[in-house]
């Protein structure tokens, strides 16, 4: 299984309003050979996403839609914690809020070490909090967080084709794998 894991080029969604954070983090990425989108606020991230922030349109209306039209796989996002618009920590929650995308995992990245943001941000669903500058060591511990997504992926699909397999018995009791003393169990209670 984790041979098809590493086989797959699993794409990051990068999040950072500064551009020389944003181009290091793609860089370190693209070196450990994910496929990078960066962007520069959390508004275009869940944009990015298919999500769109409607909080300025009618405040009686969800903060968050789904945009059909625009859906990309993206298997993990990193963020900046301190932005203008929408800090890192709003769009982690943005993100957990939404049943399509509350799966993906979510790194946060800051320059400040402060413990309550850290604690915050992994109390609310963040796999990691990354200080800057981020190194290639951080980069690497990535992949569990992918591998562990994509082997639940992968443990789900495998659920759903074998309870598809099942095949029912006309008296509605027996499937495909049954063991010998459940057939003699069945025998009997026919007789």
């Amino acid at each position: 299984m984790e041979s098809v894991a590493t086989d797959i080029q699993f794409h990051v969604l990068a999040v950072d309003d500064s551009i020389l954070d944003r181009k290091l983090i793609e860089r370190l990425l693209k070196t450990s050979s994910y496929h990078v989108t960066a962007v520069d606020s959390g508004i275009k991230a869940l944009e990015f996403l298919g999500l769109q922030g409607d909080e300025h349109l009618n405040k009686d209306l969800p903060s968050v839609t789904l945009n059909h039209y625009h859906q990309v796989e993206v298997n993990l996002i990193i963020t900046d914690y301190c932005m203008p618009g929408m800090t890192g920590y709003d769009l982690l929650r943005k993100i957990k809020e939404s049943t399509s995308l509350k799966d993906i995992p979510v790194v946060i990245m800051s320059s400040e070490n402060e413990p309550s943001r850290i604690n915050r941000c992994l109390e609310e669903g963040a796999e990691e909090f990354f200080l800057k500058p981020v190194q290639l060591s951080d980069v690497n511990k990535l992949k569990p967080h992918l591998l562990r997504k994509k082997t639940e992926e992968v443990h789900l699909a495998d659920h759903k084709r074998k309870s598809d397999e099942v095949c029912v018995s006309p008296d509605r009791r027996r499937t495909k794998y049954d063991e010998p003393e459940l057939l003699a169990k069945d025998e009997q209670q026919t007789s």
